[in-house]
């Protein structure tokens, strides 16, 4: 049997239940006929004009990514506008938009246990539950297998994730030894206390600003690791793309893109390997 973009969607909202997203958010189809056909998927992190076209290569009926595209209140689509233009050339070629957001960071699993995945974590727990129900929420709480020093989990971060200009930096004593993380996929500073009231180690998220973690650091909190957003993000996708496979019986080809889409070109971040002894 053909999938349509309504058994893809009808996956993707049972893995990630729009239940789950905030209230400001803007989850779920954007664009797309519920009847059309699916062959083909492309999952990526951001709707922009990169992964539009990649899709659009690919031949995809559908484009599955994890930032909204119209998160704010809009009152129209022109094609001039750079948002209103991905509309209409997604709309021309037939191709669905399907976002799956803050439903997919608190997901069981979601954003964050894909990107402890990939770090070689074991999750031990949430690290902001949502009410009652301990195994949803923001973040993770995970182990290592071996202790290490920050240095070296620092490393093991660059070593994981998707090259940016960003790059990867944290903050405290790089001796430190760490054996307890917590992590959220995505901009998490907003986590910092829970982090702290967590006793983890080190905590590893993406936008960390100036004086919070500052602030943090100088009351005794765990080490931080800041990584590009799109980065913490992008394990997402991995995730997001073997569960539709398994989901709709391998009827459908789906692709990760692994186009850079973090909109830093240029850094300046340490080479790895440059660890002090």
């Amino acid at each position: 049997m053909t999938a349509t973009v309504r058994d893809v969607v009808a996956a993707l909202e049972a893995a990630y239940p729009p239940a789950l997203a905030e209230s400001w958010d803007a989850a779920g189809l954007v664009c797309g006929d519920p009847a059309e056909p699916v062959h083909r998927v492309l999952v990526a992190v951001d709707p922009v004009a990169e992964t539009v076209a990649e899709a659009l290569e690919h031949d995809a009926q559908l484009l599955v990514t994890h930032h909204p595209l119209l998160l704010r209140g809009v009152h129209g689509v022109p094609a001039d506008d750079p948002k209103g233009s991905l509309v209409h050339r997604l709309v021309r070629a037939g191709v669905g938009l399907f976002c799956a957001h803050t439903n997919a960071d608190a997901a069981d699993p979601g954003v964050s246990d894909a990107l402890a995945r990939v770090l070689g974590l074991r999750v031990t727990g949430v690290l902001d539950p949502r009410e009652g129900n301990s195994r949803t929420g923001l973040g993770r709480i995970c182990e290592l297998s071996q202790p290490e020093s920050l240095w070296a989990f620092t490393d093991r971060v660059r070593a994981a994730l998707p090259e940016t200009a960003w790059g990867v930096r944290a903050g405290g004593d790089p001796q430190r030894t760490v054996t307890t993380v917590a992590v959220c996929g995505g901009a998490g500073d907003s986590l910092l206390g829970a982090a702290g009231a967590a006793g983890v180690d080190a905590f590893l998220t993406a936008d960390l600003r100036h004086h919070p973690a500052s602030e943090h650091l100088a009351a005794g909190g765990p080490a931080l690791v800041d990584v590009a957003h799109w980065a913490s993000e992008h394990p997402w996708c991995e995730q997001a793309a073997t569960m539709l496979s398994v989901a709709l019986g391998g009827t459908v080809d789906v692709h990760v893109s692994h186009r850079r889409t973090d909109p830093w070109t240029i850094g300046s971040a340490q080479p790895p390997g440059r660890i002090p002894r």
